[in-house]
């Protein structure tokens, strides 16, 4: 199922993607002189690392050699949520007050998981039948 979701979902959306921002840029080349442009193709670079290092991680589990543990995983797997709601924020808060707050609120966002995240390990470790 990993298999099936990785080639034929994640890799044709990632390709797709990004046919359709270049397009999207030939189109709008304005945008390319804006600053929240700058930070969110900063940030969908962040997310290209991200997606080819998920790859990395998959083919190690694909062969059984597991070099990380769960609780590295659970934090890496919020990792596209985090750089996604970071380029969703900045093409809705375009102006340069409005992305300064916007990337301010998407540290806080990380800092909230963060905190999640070692709350529910807290909870696992006293209760480990959750």
């Amino acid at each position: 199922m990993a298999k099936r979701l990785w080639n034929i979902i994640t890799w044709p959306s990632a390709i797709l993607a990004t046919i359709f921002a270049v397009w999207l840029l030939v189109l709008q080349p304005e945008w390319l002189q804006q600053p929240w442009m700058h930070v969110k193709l900063t940030f969908v670079v962040l997310l290209f690392f991200y997606h080819f290092k998920t790859h990395i991680y998959y083919k190690q589990l694909q062969q059984d050699v597991v070099k990380k543990s769960s609780n590295f995983m659970r934090l890496w797997n919020e990792g596209a949520t985090f750089i996604l709601f970071a380029i969703v924020f900045l093409v809705i808060l375009k102006s340069a007050i409005n992305w300064v707050f916007g990337v301010a609120g998407i540290f806080v966002l990380g800092i909230l998981l963060m905190l999640g995240f070692k709350l529910y390990k807290n909870i696992r470790s006293k209760n480990p039948e959750a």
